[in-house]
C-alpha cells in the first residue's frame, strides 16, 4: 500500500473541508481551493483529519493514491501557510521591478518584458535581482516561476539569466584561442 497515501491529513484550526462527490473544497484563512479527485479514489473526513483511500489494488488506483493525498495536503497547506518560489536574476543590467500587480523585467532584450500576475499570485521584489512568487496554489506558483525563468534561462558560459534561488548551473569552458 502507498506509504504516502496511508498517512492521514491533519486539519489545522480555521480550515473547513467540504466533499461533494469527486470535488474536494478547502477553505482557510488565505483563501479557497477546489480540486476534482481523479479515478476511484475516495476522500473522507473524520473529525480533524482527512483520509484518502483507494477501493482496490489495481495499478491505476495504486498510482493515484499517493498523488491524490499529496494534492489534497497541498491544498490544506496552501490555504493556511501559502507557497513561495524565489528567483534570482544574474547579469549586468538585468533587473526586476514591480509595476502595479505586474512584474517588469529588464533581461537584455531591446524591450522590457512585462509578466502579468494571474489571479491568486503576487510578486515581491526584495532587491532588483530577486523575485519572490507567492500564492496559495502550489501548482500555479511553480508554473508562474517556471514561466518567468523560461523568458531568459541561465546560459552555461557566464551563467547569465533567471534561475531559481540556489540553483546550480553547469558551466562550460569557452572556446580556446589558437596557440
Amino acid at each position: 500500500m502507498s506509504r504516502i497515501g496511508k498517512a492521514p491529513i491533519n486539519l489545522p484550526g480555521g480550515v473547513e473541508v467540504s466533499i461533494a462527490g469527486r470535488t474536494v473544497t478547502v477553505k482557510g484563512p488565505k483563501g479557497t481551493l477546489s480540486r476534482d479527485i481523479p479515478g476511484d479514489i475516495v476522500v473522507r473526513k473524520e473529525e480533524n483529519t482527512l483520509i484518502v483511500e483507494r477501493p482496490n489494488d489495481e495499478r491505476t488506483n495504486r498510482s493515484l493514491h499517493g498523488l491524490s493525498r499529496t494534492l489534497v495536503n497541498n491544498m490544506v497547506v496552501g490555504v493556511t501557510e501559502g507557497f513561495t518560489k524565489e528567483l534570482e536574476i544574474v547579469g549586468v543590467g538585468y533587473r526586476a521591478e514591480a509595476q502595479g500587480q505586474n512584474l517588469r523585467l529588464a533581461l537584455g532584450f531591446s524591450h522590457p518584458v512585462i509578466v502579468p500576475a494571474p489571479d491568486g499570485i503576487s510578486f515581491e521584489i526584495p532587491a532588483q535581482t530577486r523575485v519572490i512568487v507567492k500564492g496559495i496554489d502550489k501548482e500555479l506558483v511553480g508554473q508562474v516561476a517556471a514561466n518567468i525563468r523560461s523568458i531568459r534561462k541561465p546560459e552555461p558560459y557566464k551563467g547569465k539569466g533567471v534561475r531559481y534561488l540556489n540553483e546550480r548551473i553547469l558551466r562550460k569552458a569557452g572556446k580556446t584561442g589558437k596557440k
